[in-house]
């Protein structure tokens, strides 16, 4: 037996579950699951089978689901659970609650009404994933997963492309393919690393460009969990060739001064000499 029974003060308590390993969870973890008046979870089969694996008893308590589909009313319930001064455990699927999972909304309403609300921390993908992916770690942004359509994936990542950090990113094995094409022709060729499975039997950590990335899985594709990094802009010599292809890459969708910015930003170059190649390479193209 690995957990405690303790007491635990009346609130809210997030608890993080294994990405993958079921003993990647914490022993404070197991104890609040343990302990708590109320547990509730984003999928109440895992978290069963969670329990069982760490010989953590029910005692006769319900768990409750708690999801992005549960709506208002089961969000009202666990909040006059602790309005009763219980102490309620929350857990989602796999990792830290509310990154790019469900719970934002419990967490504010119980904050806002006075309760304490802390956390039981523990393993998360994206977390891992930066520290196997050999991409700078000073400074990162979690973007979560990227649109479905290929329009508003390309003006997401428009809108990240100037971020001074690594970016990570979570994806579908049926979308990834075409989301690394997407990436390394908005973003530009960056270094990039693709982390898949961690934690699990088959983890596997690709390391490579963009394009290099997307070329690899046509041969060799994935399934599993996925999670994309890729380097910050400017971090390597951009070669003439590069800018160039980029340019041309922009102006097939943007006007010449919309393309150029682009451009520029994402190449960290002054945004005069790019609109003047752009201009030009867009005259050639007219004649």
């Amino acid at each position: 037996m690995n957990y405690q029974k303790v007491r635990l003060s009346p609130g809210l308590y997030f608890v993080a579950t294994p990405i993958g390993t079921a003993r990647d969870i914490t022993l404070r973890a197991l104890d609040v699951l343990a302990s708590a008046d109320v547990i509730a979870a984003e999928d109440t089969r895992s978290l069963r089978k969670l329990l069982e694996i760490h010989g953590v008893p029910l005692d006769g308590r319900a768990v409750l689901s708690y999801h992005d589909h549960s709506g208002a009313g089961a969000r009202s319930k666990l909040l006059g659970l602790l309005a009763d001064g219980r102490s309620v455990a929350y857990a989602s699927e796999a990792g830290m609650p509310l990154i790019a999972d469900p719970g934002f909304d419990l967490s504010r309403e119980a904050a806002r009404a006075g309760h304490m609300v802390t956390c039981a921390p523990g393993a998360s993908a994206a977390l891992g994933a930066l520290t196997l992916g050999g991409l700078p770690t000073d400074a990162f942004f979690f973007a979560g997963f990227l649109p479905n359509s290929t329009g508003a994936r390309r003006k997401r990542l428009e809108e990240l492309m100037t971020i001074p950090g690594t970016l990570i990113f979570y994806e579908s094995p049926k979308r990834v393919a075409a989301s690394l094409r997407d990436m390394a022709e908005v973003l530009g060729d960056r270094s990039a690393a693709l982390c898949r499975e961690l934690t699990k039997k088959f983890e596997e950590v690709r390391r490579g460009t963009l394009a290099g990335l997307a070329e690899d899985l046509d041969q060799n594709p994935v399934k599993g969990e996925i999670v994309i990094l890729i380097d910050r802009p400017g971090s390597e010599t951009v070669s003439e060739q590069d800018v160039e292809s980029a340019i041309r890459a922009a102006l097939k969708e943007h006007r010449v001064k919309d393309a150029a910015e682009l451009v520029s930003k994402m190449h960290g170059l002054p945004r005069r000499k790019v609109y003047q190649l752009a201009l030009q390479l867009s005259q050639e193209e007219d004649e």
